[in-house]
């Protein structure tokens, strides 16, 4: 995948992953008074979380999930073709352009319009079919960043059942909003243990 594509890929997956946890969390209006009071209480206890928030290093993730690193070679692989394919038609049209200027001045007003016509035509079937296929490929990513949604959200929605944060914030690079993190509120290895686990199953 070229660098601004890829970049591009990134921040959507980055900022869907990131609503994500906060649309799954912060809507969790479940909690009896007794837990609340539990947040604060016992600072001694090692399993109580007084924040009940942790995080998740997107970064980290999206470099550790074998899932995650195999579709985004394929969709890297798929752009390379498109710009490869795209500047073999390009220079296939160079070629043609300069062997008809070799004729020089035998070259007829009539032959020039009626090749500069072609040349126009072919070139714009080259361009038509880059976008129609960089086109399928934005679907493509559109539709793996749905999924992957959609099992992170499964897989957080389990994980949750027992660790029951109130709260999952995530940090990485463009969305590092998070001034401190203490590392014990780091959940990333469950996450990426957790996702190849569903991923390799799912893939298989």
């Amino acid at each position: 995948m070229t660098k601004n594509l890829l970049i591009v890929l990134n921040i959507f997956l980055t900022a869907a992953v990131g609503y994500l946890y906060y649309a799954t969390f912060a809507s969790n209006k479940k909690v009896t008074s007794h837990n609340q009071n539990s947040y604060t209480t016992n600072p001694k206890d090692s399993n109580c979380n007084k924040a009940h928030i942790a995080y998740v290093e997107l970064d980290s993730m999206y470099e550790n999930i074998s899932y995650i690193k195999q579709k985004r070679g394929e969709m890297e692989a798929k752009q390379k073709r498109i710009e490869t394919e795209w500047q073999t038609g390009m220079r296939g049209l160079e070629a043609k352009r300069d062997n008809f200027l070799k004729r020089g001045a035998a070259i007829t007003q009539q032959e020039a319009e009626k090749f500069q016509n072609q040349l126009m035509g072919e070139q714009q079937n080259i361009e038509t079919k880059k976008q129609s296929q960089g086109q399928a490929l934005s679907e493509d990513s559109f539709k793996f960043t749905e999924g992957l949604q959609k099992d992170l959200k499964d897989f957080l929605e389990e994980y949750n059942k027992e660790k029951k944060y109130m709260y999952i914030l995530t940090t990485g690079t463009g969305l590092d909003y998070l001034v401190y993190k203490n590392p014990a509120l780091n959940i990333t290895n469950d996450v990426i243990k957790g996702m190849n686990t569903k991923m390799n199953a799912k893939a298989k």
